[in-house]
């Protein structure tokens, strides 16, 4: 292990985008990744939150919240269940997260962080009130964050992607639908999981010296319609 250089916090690294990124990082050899399961860390729970954060043996040097939930209900639908829990995983977890981790940031005077956004954050589309209200505030906090701990070389922005070709998508959609949903994307298709941990790595990386506050969209053009 003498031979790594960072250490890095994934959540939701089990499938999709978040075992992308994941891997991604194990491949350069270089960072050392933390990829809880929900056993160890369950973002639904503060007490599990604070408990995982008061265990770290490493300090984070870089952190990526990418789990989240989309549980699908209109506006007369939506029970406070699906408020709670979808604001407490994709909102509220990552805040306390971050709060737990950026004073170890601070005092090294080095800190990358990613919060994985989606597109319902800033367009919308019926039946994703909570989910959009969730990424809309997981966007207003990556600014506001990044205003603050800009001076102690911290970056910390928000990937948006669009449609991505991962397991939940295809459970969700029938082949005819991810054809169909293909043809609205200028680009013709949907994004790879690696395309989007691409993103990320360089966002974390020691190459990302001026990009902070930003909510970038790796959309293939979908949003610019």
């Amino acid at each position: 292990m003498s031979d790594i250089g960072r250490t890095a916090l994934v959540t939701g690294a089990s499938r999709g985008i978040g075992l992308a990124i994941a891997n991604l990082f194990r491949g350069t050899g270089k960072i050392r990744v933390l990829a809880p399961d929900r056993k160890e860390l369950d973002l639904s729970s503060n007490t599990s939150v604070d408990r995982y954060l008061s265990q770290l043996a490493w300090p984070m040097d870089i952190l990526v919240n990418n789990a989240g939930i989309n549980p699908l209900a209109g506006s007369t639908e939506i029970t406070d269940f699906d408020i709670e829990s979808t604001l407490q995983v994709n909102l509220i977890s990552p805040m306390r997260l971050i709060r737990g981790i950026v004073p170890s940031m601070i005092k090294r005077n080095y800190g990358r962080i990613v919060n994985i956004s989606s597109i319902w954050g800033t367009v919308s589309k019926i039946r994703r009130v909570v989910y959009s209200t969730s990424k809309s505030g997981l966007n207003g906090m990556t600014r506001a964050m990044a205003v603050e701990l800009a001076k102690y070389n911290i970056m910390i922005n928000a990937v948006a992607p669009g449609f991505v070709n991962t397991e939940l998508t295809r459970q969700n959609n029938t082949k005819e639908e991810l054809k169909a949903i293909a043809g609205t994307i200028p680009i013709g298709r949907l994004a790879e999981p690696h395309e989007i941990a691409e993103l990320v790595a360089f966002l974390t990386s020691e190459k990302n010296t001026y990009i902070t506050g930003q909510t970038i969209f790796a959309d293939g053009g979908y949003t610019c319609l």
